[in-house]
């Protein structure tokens, strides 16, 4: 079976509709391949790194173009079971990325830097989750916001 871990053509196009000019929180859901699977002219091809090993990589390579567009990690946490949904779908990891921007989550996409580090994400992940967000100030009860 393979997982989602690159968005598509489409998606892309429709992340782009919506707009640009505000913030976003990017949900992560990741599920690591057990060992990572790079492509054979890689220099880490041959390095028999974990899926988690390689994703590492990944987290560390891509951390300048990240913070250079202003993202910053929000919340950070490792799933231990599913209460609600499919006990199918489990993760390893899970986090939440802040944006300034759409935009600023695309020019991130673009970076020369992010888009040679990117091959680590794309050996690590088997399946993945990535879900856009328009973030809001939490009221008192769940569901509840207020205007930000």
């Amino acid at each position: 079976m393979t997982g989602f871990v690159d968005p598509t053509r489409e998606l892309m196009a429709l992340f782009r509709d919506l707009p640009a000019d505000r913030p976003i929180a990017m949900i992560n859901l990741l599920r690591f391949r057990e060992t990572a699977d790079y492509p054979a002219d890689h220099p880490d091809h041959a390095a028999a790194r974990t899926g988690a090993e390689a994703y590492a990589a990944y987290g560390r390579t891509a951390a300048a173009p990240f913070s250079r567009t202003g993202g910053r990690q929000i919340w950070l946490g490792r799933p231990e079971m599913t209460l609600i949904g499919p006990q199918d779908e489990s993760w390893d990891l899970a986090f939440i990325a802040w944006y300034p921007s759409g935009e600023a989550f695309g020019a991130m996409l673009r970076d020369p830097e992010y888009r040679t580090a990117v091959v680590h994400r794309q050996a690590a992940v088997a399946d993945s989750r990535l879900i856009r967000c328009f973030p809001s100030e939490p009221g008192a009860g769940f569901g509840e916001s207020r205007p930000a």
